[in-house]
Order: structure tokens, then sequence, then C-alpha cells
């Protein structure tokens, strides 16, 4: 055997051995023959190797670290840091105004960030307005993400009221100024749906408002008096698709009275843009009748559209479609979710989803709750399970209650991130090399 590495004992080494046997054990008892020609020491050996080389590189990272750094010290640069980015976004070379955004859209994104937001949320949004109005295309984009993580660091308080109030104007107008970039047209769409579900709930005249400001955008798709479906360019059904999944957002705020004129109104129409030529574009009108569906049947639990036949019909045929001319990945998306949606208005049968993080989860049960979750995660991106245990305002709309503080017995009881890693990796290579040579067999069999 080697000898024991820095750091790491002969009753590991032992260890490890056991472990790597216990995998050949499990292999063989999945159907893959134990007498694989791969011996424990073989295992052993390059479980070691591995441990050997993470605790030499740990070592080196000791030395040269030596002391190390208090939270209060690490909390002071963070903080330094953000406030050279807020400097930045006043920086007249367009260049550094777009790092400095794309910086504090991670920052954002990545923690809460509600004390050091709340002296500094009149500054930042001046910039960013700022950016939205004078700013080109690609900056206006990136300044809009911002704004909707501006609004969800705030809360739904008076403060994120305010910023929704200062932003809601500017975003609302690039939104339908048809010779405004796409890419900031399709950000503001989804960051005045954002900001306004976070920040306006309460005022029924801004909800209005924005959900008036986002339909007249995605009404370009819908049939013409012909019956048939405008021809766009390219970029508009991105737009359009935005602009849809932010108003479905926003109808999950409206009263009942509300819900029927827009049950009346938009489901025929909504029906006919099946037919469209691009997939994610009828994913999300297929989505938006599903949405629309639930909204019925909670005000009346006998709710069903009046052609709902033929919308079955349609929906069958996109969850059942085989066309080539479609790529293989998007017709197999496409039938995954349409067959979701038929189910649903069908029977009522709904797919729970569960998202786990940290040692709580929420169940997405409905399609509101989806689309409540997928306009989060659109925005915060990876970020969406750190807001979802730490984020005061996620834990209220999915009713998590405050975040939750785990004691030390809790947290000395979890594995480290080391050691989960350094056991992965073994039992990752074990698992390889036992497989390569059951692979090596087929292949001299075939």
């Amino acid at each position: 055997t080697k000898p024991a590495a820095a750091g790491f004992s002969s009753r590991d080494a032992s260890s490890v051995c056991s472990i790597a046997r216990q995998l050949v054990e499990l292999n063989g008892r999945n159907g893959v023959r134990g007498e694989s020609g791969v011996s424990d020491d073989d295992l052993a050996s390059e479980v070691l190797s591995h441990y050997s080389s993470a605790s030499e590189s740990a070592s080196v990272i000791e030395e040269g670290t030596g002391e190390v750094v208090d939270e209060q010290t690490a909390q002071e640069e963070t903080e330094d840091k953000l406030k050279q980015c807020i400097d930045n976004l006043m920086d007249k070379s367009a260049k550094t105004r777009l790092a400095a955004l794309e910086s504090l859209r991670l920052a954002f994104s990545s923690r809460v960030l509600y004390e050091f937001l709340l002296e500094r949320r009149f500054t930042i949004s001046d910039c960013l307005e700022r950016s939205l109005k004078k700013g080109g295309g690609e900056e206006q984009a990136a300044a809009a993400t911002v704004c909707a993580l501006l609004c969800m660091q705030l809360g739904g308080g008076v403060e994120g009221e305010e910023g929704f109030k200062m932003l809601c104007p500017i975003l609302s107008s690039i939104l339908i100024d048809s010779f405004a970039s796409l890419s900031a047209r399709q950000s503001c769409a989804r960051a005045l749906g954002m900001c306004c579900y976070v920040s306006a709930s309460d005022d029924a005249e801004d909800l209005l408002k924005s959900i008036g400001h986002l339909e007249s955008v995605f009404v370009g798709a819908y049939p013409l008096g012909d019956g048939t479906l405008p021809s766009v360019k390219a970029g508009i059904p991105a737009l359009h698709s935005a602009a849809l999944q932010s108003w479905a957002l926003l109808c999950t705020l409206c009263p009942a009275s509300r819900i029927n004129t827009i049950l009346n109104h938009h489901m025929p129409r909504l029906h006919a843009c099946l037919e469209s030529s691009e997939v994610n574009f009828r994913i999300a009108v297929g989505e938006t009748i599903a949405l629309l569906y639930e909204l019925g049947r909670d005000i009346d639990q006998e709710f069903e559209y009046e052609d709902c036949d033929a919308l079955c019909d349609s929906l069958k045929n996109l969850a059942t479609d085989g066309n080539k001319h479609r790529a293989k990945n998007d017709r197999r998306k496409q039938r995954s979710i349409f067959r979701e949606v038929l189910h649903y208005i069908e029977n009522e049968d709904f797919t729970e989803e569960k998202i786990q993080f940290g040692i709580e989860a929420i169940y997405i049960d409905g399609w509101m709750r989806r689309r409540i979750y997928d306009a989060f995660k659109e925005v915060l991106e990876s970020g969406v399970r750190h807001h979802l245990q730490f984020n005061p305002l996620l834990r209220d709309i999915f009713g998590l209650g405050p975040p939750l503080i785990l004691d030390a017995s809790v947290k000395a009881s979890k594995i480290s991130r080391t050691e989960r890693h350094l056991f992965n990796s073994a039992a990752f290579k074990a698992r390889t090399k036992l497989r390569n040579k059951v692979r090596d067999k087929r292949a001299d069999v075939m």
C-alpha cells in the first residue's frame, strides 16, 4: 500500500478501501460481474491518489492564507465593491456602465442586500433611469433586469413601491416603443411584470396599466380579421412570449370580475395562436391557456371554455406532433408541455414538482404557482434557491414564513462540501473503472 498522504491517516486509508470494496459489491448486485479484474488495492490506490492531491492543494491554500478573514471584513469588502459599481453607473464610458450593471446583476441575484440598498435606493434608481433613457439597447436591457432585481431586494413595502413608481414609466415607454431594441423591449417586458407583481399588487390602477401595456405588445401575434396569423420579423416572437408570460403573471393578481373579462376576450385568440410557427411562443400560449383555465376554475368550479372540444383537439395534435421539419428537441419539449396542458384541461391533473433548497422545499402544484416560480427564476437564475432561503419577500409569496436560523448542532451534522466532493470523486472513479471493464467485454462479444 502507498504511505499515507499528509492529513490522511492509515485509518482513513482503510475506510476508503472499505468504501471501494462496497462499491464493487454493490455493482455486482446490480448486474455487474464482480470478477471484473479490478482489485480492491487498485481502487484504493486511485482514491488515495485523489485524496493525497486534494490534501496537498488544501495545505498550500492554508499556508498561503494564514489567518481566516472574519465575516465582518468580508462584508465590508463586498460593500466597497458594490459602492464602486454604483459609482461606475455614472461613468461616461458605456463599457464601464455595462460592466457595473452586470456586476450588480450578479450581486443582487446571489445574495440578499436589503440593508445595504435601503439607503442607496434613490441613487441606484436614478442611475438605472438614466441608463434606460440614454443608453443603447444592450445597456437598456441590462438596466431593466437590474430594476427587477432591485424591486425584489426592496420587497413589497413602501421602498419597493417608491422604486416601482419611479421606474415604471420608462420601462413601459421602452416596451411599447416599436423603434427600440428588441432585446431591451423583451427585458423591459419581464421587468415591468416582475416589478408590478412585487411592488404594485395592492394598487389596482398601476396593475391594470401594466397589464394594458403588456397586452398591447403580444396582441400583435393575434389572428387578423380573416383568421390568419400575421407574419412577424425575427425576434418578435420572443418579445411576444416575454410580454405574454409577464401578463399571465399579473393576471394571478386580478379580481374575479377582471378574470371573467380576460377569459371571454383572450381565450379564443390564444387558442388561434397555438397554430404559430414559433415553438417557444406556442409553449408560452399553451401554459397561459392552462393558467387561465385554473383561474376560471377558481372562480367557478364548473368553468369550461365554450370551444373546449376544438381546443383539446389542437392540444392533442401538438402533444403528438412528429413533424420532421421541427428540431428534435423542440418537438420533445412541445410534446411534454402540451401533454400536461391537455391532462389539466381534461382531468384537472397536474404533475407536482418539488423544489429543494437547503433543508426546505416548496411544491409547485398548479399553473399559477409555476408561473410565479418561473418568473422569479428567469430573473434570479441560479440565485433563486438562495433567495428562497433568505429573502423575506419570496418566502412570504411561497408561504415559507421567516428565514430559518439553524442551530450549531444542525450545521455540525451536515457533511462539508470538501468531504462530499472527495467522496463523490472516489466513488465516480471506482464506478467508471468497473463500467469500462464491462463495456470492454461487451465490445469483445459483439
